[in-house]
């Protein structure tokens, strides 16, 4: 699709999230962060209320300023559209939304937190990136570096650093990311 003769937007499902995210992180800060707070954040609420089961997808467009939105999608940018092409726009957006539900359910169950932003999502497609080259009874050996790297530093930080980062999101998305590689598509 030519977009004012010049740009292709060559990544339907990635350019969309990544605008639609950029949406929201204006409006957000428009409504000096109650967007984020009511809306585009996960964490354990009432079953009875309908925005409870909208947060378990919507956390993922929400992001806290702009160095958190740029991290998250600078990852996403450059390893989405590989990803989309592989396993085709409609595959990608129900790995996300997939990942945002389970993602969002288990930090419901176990997390005491608010969780917002894609890491969940950018750890799912570095998961994906090391599988595009699958071969049958094969371990890739870049997905083996990318736990090693990855993942043991989100295990042993998850454990040991006290921040306001959603370790258990990073795992979430790896774990669905390797999943979705290896058994589904």
């Amino acid at each position: 699709m030519q977009l004012f003769g010049y740009f292709q937007y060559n990544s339907l499902v990635i350019l969309s999230y990544f605008f639609l995210s950029l949406l929201v992180l204006i409006l957000n800060n428009l409504s000096k962060q109650k967007l984020n707070k009511y809306i585009f954040s996960s964490y354990r609420s009432s079953l009875l209320s309908p925005l409870t089961y909208i947060r378990l997808f919507t956390h993922v467009l929400g992001h806290s300023n702009w160095q958190h939105f740029m991290n998250n999608f600078l990852y996403i940018l450059l390893i989405g559209p590989m990803i989309e092409e592989k396993y085709g726009s409609i595959n990608l957006l129900i790995m996300i939304l997939i990942t945002a539900a389970i993602t969002g359910i288990v930090n419901m169950l176990l997390g005491k937190v608010k969780i917002l932003g894609a890491s969940g999502i950018v750890f799912m497609l570095i998961i994906l990136s090391s599988l595009v080259n699958l071969e049958s009874g094969k371990i890739p050996l870049t997905l083996v570096l990318i736990f090693m790297f990855y993942i043991v530093n989100e295990i042993k930080d998850g454990l040991f650093k006290k921040d306001n980062i959603s370790h258990l999101s990073h795992l979430i998305g790896a774990i669905c990311g390797c999943i979705y590689g290896i058994f589904i598509f």
